[in-house]
């Protein structure tokens, strides 16, 4: 069934087999946008095709389609394919579960898919609002046809082509992929000039050719801010993890001219996270990418700046000035700092692992790289969430998931909920007490050494895929002399500054540091990099927002 007006005015489709839900979905969209638009609601693909072929007869303009994921006989990615022929300017977006955001990410590639939303999106003033009225602006000046994508051609197992398309996915930046083995990819490369020993190739929106292109490049040619606009702030935070985001949100909202500097994409470890489960308000799991995506722009809506792809290299204190140095020579300066840098996975020092990684080995979810592993035999090194989440969500395509622990089990550093997921999930095998001593592949991963930790036994296993979790360095080196730091590079904070009752060196003020501050007043540490963290999503995020406390209680008594 499809409802189809009388009224000329341009069309908003809406797709779903629930009629609950459809007209549900039809009514939100005509509280907000009857007036301008009409409003078209269809119960299956089928009946949706009929009524955009009908409307194409009569020279109707589609804005934007909305299309349910699970619809029987044809889901939404079908359809959307579909409907591309026939609207091909027309904005498309996929409504899906928490559970199918794959199917979104994999939509990206196969119906030039604008947008995704997660049902149910109430309130929809602020979930579903503000994606239509940026679609809508968007078909509006582009004459009615397709925005075009930025396209990425280079070799499925290279390191390279997966580190370009990681920070675009981990950026929000659609892109299509091709092989530099196929057609398309190869008259891509001869368009650019190019034979294909260089890859990968990142052609722009705008039709612009990068060529092995390095993140800063890459970022300033897709949109994302690079390039501070002011050279003086309140607050710079450094990194754009959870605890950065939270400061950057808290600390724009309360009136501080903030910037956020990220090295490569806002998240961090939390934001590669297929599925959190344990973090408040969310009883239905989030996606680091969902939670990610939502944090930047409520960071952004309340005035923040956000720099990506920018590598800070140095902190220097000028009197009452804290000045951040970028990688590039160039500097930013601000009344105080926080330090949101977090972690980085440990590299795993097996033989073979480095050669390969990006070709079949990689260090945390790599989530770009899940659909490759559709029936395959995939491997996991680690016991923590981390390893644990990203588990369940590739058991959900390949054959068969293998978590390889060095401990007895898993219970000495995974939450309960997931160890049950775990033990009731059918391809989900633990191996205890076991550990890699090799991976082995010429271009790609081949086969791995496993060595049991207490008999010395090893065995030789086929693998393709592995990914590794396997414990977490701080990013602080670039610190070393400017705060003092523990053993293993966290940076020490407040009271432990002081654990004999005494000031740090150097200290100058008459007060003791602040709970959250380094041993340089105004310098502030939240998240992970913080010694004795508590290595969690909701406390970075409460840390970056106690930061911010503490940051209006410096300034106020400098």
């Amino acid at each position: 069934m499809a409802e189809v007006a009388e009224a000329a005015r341009t069309v908003i489709m809406t797709v779903d087999d629930d009629p609950g839900v459809s007209r549900a979905v039809a009514r939100d969209l005509r509280r907000r946008y009857g007036a301008s638009y009409r409003i078209v609601r269809a119960e299956s693909g089928e009946s949706a095709l009929e009524a955009l072929k009908e409307l194409k007869l009569r020279g109707d303009l589609v804005a934007v389609i909305l299309a349910d994921y699970r619809m029987p006989q044809m889901n939404g990615i079908e359809f959307l394919e579909q409907a591309l022929d026939v609207y091909p300017g027309a904005r498309r977006v996929l409504l899906t579960a928490y559970a199918d955001t794959d199917a979104a990410i994999d939509a990206i590639n196969v119906v030039d898919l604008d947008h995704y939303l997660l049902k149910p999106w109430d309130p929809p003033e602020e979930k579903l609002y503000p994606v239509l009225d940026d679609l809508l602006e968007a078909w509006r000046t582009s004459d009615f046809r397709p925005v075009p994508s930025t396209k990425v051609v280079g070799h499925r197992f290279s390191a390279r082509s997966s580190e370009v398309r990681e920070f675009l996915a981990r950026n929000q930046v659609p892109y299509r992929w091709y092989s530099a083995d196929e057609p398309e990819g190869q008259r891509l490369l001869a368009a650019a000039g190019e034979d294909g020993q260089r890859l990968p190739l990142v052609v722009t929106a705008d039709g612009t050719p990068l060529v092995e292109p390095e993140a800063p490049e890459l970022a300033a040619h897709v949109g994302l801010a690079t390039t501070p606009a002011s050279e003086f702030y309140d607050l710079v935070v450094i990194g754009g993890g959870p605890a950065g985001l939270g400061a950057a949100v808290y600390g724009a909202s309360e009136g501080l001219r903030t910037v956020l500097v990220e090295r490569s994409a806002t998240g961090g470890q939390a934001g590669q996270s297929s599925r959190i489960e344990n973090y408040l308000g969310f009883p239905d799991g989030v996606s680091g990418s969902q939670l990610t995506d939502r944090a930047r722009r409520q960071a952004t809506k309340f005035g923040a700046e956000i720099l990506t792809a920018r590598e800070v290299t140095g902190l220097e204190i000028n009197g009452a000035a804290r000045i951040v140095r970028f990688s590039d020579g160039s500097a930013v300066a601000a009344h105080s700092v926080i330090l949101a840098t977090g972690v980085s996975y440990r590299q795993l020092a097996a033989p073979g692992a480095s050669e390969l990684t990006g070709c079949g080995v990689f260090y945390g979810s790599a989530l770009t790289e899940a659909p490759s592993c559709q029936d395959h035999d995939v491997y996991i090194v680690g016991g923590a969430n981390s390893a644990g989440q990203a588990a369940m969500y590739l058991s959900r395509g390949a054959k068969s998931v293998t978590l390889l622990v060095r401990g007895p089990d898993l219970s000495a550093s995974m939450s309960h909920y997931l160890i049950q997921q775990i033990a009731e999930a059918p391809n989900i095998n633990v191996r205890a007490a076991t550990v890699v001593d090799a991976a082995h592949g010429d271009e790609r991963l081949e086969q791995l050494t496993l060595r049991d930790a207490v008999t010395g036994e090893t065995e030789v296993v086929d693998a393709q895929w592995m990914f590794v979790f396997i414990g977490a360095a701080p990013l602080t080196d670039w610190l070393e002399g400017t705060v003092l730091r523990d053993e293993r590079g966290f940076i020490l904070t407040g009271p432990d500054l002081s654990a004999d009752g005494r000031p740090p060196a150097g200290w100058e003020l008459d007060r003791p540091p602040y709970h959250l501050e380094s041993s340089v007043p105004g310098v502030f540490v939240a998240g992970d990099a913080r010694a004795e963290s508590a290595k969690r999503v909701a406390s970075a995020v409460g840390e970056g927002a106690m930061a911010v406390m503490l940051v209006h209680r410096y300034l106020e008594q400098s």
